[in-house]
């Protein structure tokens, strides 16, 4: 029972989550993953469903797979048709999988309210579909839909779905909290009862849950405790509605947490952070930053004494190595960060300092002055190090701004309705140049290069691809403080920065100015490198 297969419906029940759409090749790509993960079983989709769905399929067949089994997933016979006419049934058998999941009804008000028939005929139904199956040399995993709610309302008939799905051969049998509103207790004590029934009969006992109540994972963990030896999830935990039981979360666990063995996982359990950020990539969705385990911010420490617990000893503040799951610890930079988190985000810089040199504390002031005027440092690295570097007399702005001044055109159009002038100083000479943009920051930014690409050739690689806005302090209205984050790359650095004021312009310009710094101080950097290896 220490056992714990992995059933992976992400290109299935999470393909049904709001704002996924995977292509064929998605498919293919994730269940290849997913494959190289470890997971036992991937059911891959529903073969009737429509002809993407059955090219899937065809070419999986191409494929080799080490560790999972594909699966093919469709529903029972329709009711009061034969076996051998149901094209559902069918389209199972020409999937070619040796796996196949069907759903059958196995709450009494679905079977006569949803689908109207008769609960014998629902018997019926899944008894024939299931012998079907087997006689064309299937394996089926048979999922009792709704089946905690069905308990509920008709412990009886619920318990007796159950039965003949095991009677009829079914492989393995799963308990579905489908519409995800049991609670805990009643997870425990209804699968404690069906795995008195069916654990001893060796078959395959799964849960499936939906996170409609946020118990998904705590459901599963719990039918696990009293027999379970299959869980059913999706990595990141989409799906219908709140979607399903988070494989992300629920691994880490049984192997770290209940001493619980997912045998084909436990070897690659390093490489989970990598495998949810590739699937999260190709399903076009962003990471979750405080995911559990896999989240950017899973180990990432603020506060000054968690930073300078974790660095005397990580299980201070930390349940686990960071390692085990793929991830890292972080540290960011903020008022609360105080003298023993910042020391080490400075000695990166200036290695010989330490916390009680005057300079750290004069740092330190410098950013918590910074922060309460509305500056925030923990996704403005690229800012964090321009103050230090300044404050250490370690770099000096190569460039001054002595003038800017900006014009907005009616009516607007979409080539040029913001003017921007700027006049900078350079080495003493001074140099005049015009920007026009779509709006007062395109132009800015425009200008800007006119002004510095002839001296500094190497700004043409910056490419600006995120610019943020967030509105702060409590005065009304437009007279707000804004802050301004600018992300920036040159191809093969990304890099933040951060402007504040109340003038949205003016706190971007901070940020621009910055992002272009960043990039010359990037590369005085790497010209020092290169001399010395020389």
């Amino acid at each position: 029972m220490n056992e714990i297969k992995i059933y992976d419906t992400t290109l299935r029940d999470g393909a049904q989550g709001y704002k996924i759409s995977f292509s064929v090749e998605d498919k293919l790509l994730i269940a290849q993953k997913l494959d190289e993960f470890g997971v036992d079983y991937i059911e891959v989709g529903y073969p009737i469903s429509n002809p993407k769905e059955l090219e899937v399929f065809r070419e999986l067949k191409k494929l080799k797979f080490k560790n999972s089994k594909i699966v093919a997933f469709g529903s029972t016979k329709r009711a009061n048709t034969l076996v051998e006419d149901d094209n559902g049934l069918k389209t199972l058998i020409d999937a070619e999988t040796e796996y196949v999941a069907i759903y059958g009804k196995s709450w009494d008000f679905h079977v006569t309210n949803i689908i109207n028939t008769t609960l014998e005929e629902n018997i019926n139904m899944i008894k024939l579909s299931i012998e079907y199956l087997i006689k064309n040399n299937k394996k089926v995993i048979f999922d009792a839909e709704h089946f905690f709610d069905g308990y509920k309302s008709n412990k009886e008939y619920a318990i007796k779905v159950i039965k003949e799905a095991y009677e009829a051969g079914a492989y393995s049998i799963c308990l579905c909290d489908t519409n995800g509103g049991t609670y805990v207790d009643e997870i425990y004590q209804i699968t404690k009862e069906i795995y008195d029934i069916l654990g001893n009969n060796n078959v395959e006992l799964g849960i499936h849950c939906h996170n409609d109540s946020g118990l998904a994972v705590i459901n599963s963990l719990k039918a696990v405790e009293v027999g379970c030896n299959q869980i059913q999830g999706t990595i990141n935990g989409t799906g219908e509605r709140c979607g399903n039981t988070n494989l992300s979360t629920v691994i880490p666990l049984l192997e770290l947490k209940l001493d619980k063995r997912c045998l084909k996982i436990e070897q690659n359990l390093k490489y989970l952070k990598q495998t949810v950020e590739y699937i999260s990539d190709i399903s076009n969705l962003y990471n979750n930053d405080r995911m559990p385990y896999v989240g950017d911010n899973a180990f990432l420490h603020k506060g000054g004494t968690h930073i300078d617990g974790v660095r005397k000893n990580s299980k201070s503040f930390e349940h686990i190595q960071p390692e085990l799951v793929g991830n890292e610890r972080k540290t960011v930079i903020s008022e609360q960060t105080g003298i023993a988190g910042i020391i080490e985000q400075i000695q990166k810089i200036e290695p010989s300092l330490t916390k009680s040199d005057e300079k750290v504390k004069n740092i330190l002031h410098k950013l918590k002055i910074l922060e309460y005027e509305g500056y925030q440092f923990e996704s403005a690295q690229g800012s964090f190090e321009l103050i230090v570097l300044k404050e250490l007399e370690k770099y000096k702005s190569l460039f001054e701004i002595e003038d800017i001044k900006i014009t907005i055109n009616t009516p607007f159009d979409e080539e040029g309705s913001v003017t921007a002038v700027i006049k900078i100083n350079y080495e003493g000479r001074r140099i005049l140049t015009v920007g026009e943009g779509v709006g007062p920051v395109n132009a800015l930014d425009t200008a800007l290069r006119k002004a510095l690409e002839d001296v500094f050739p190497e700004l043409k690689k910056v490419q600006l691809i995120d610019y943020k806005v967030r509105v702060l302090e409590e005065k009304s209205g437009t007279e707000k403080l804004v802050r301004v984050l600018i992300t920036s790359t040159d191809g093969e650095k990304t890099w933040t920065t951060v402007g504040v004021s109340a003038n949205i312009v003016e706190a971007s310009w901070k940020a621009l100015i910055d992002s272009i710094e960043y990039k010359l101080l990037l590369d005085e950097e790497n010209d020092k490198w290169m001399r010395q290896k020389n």
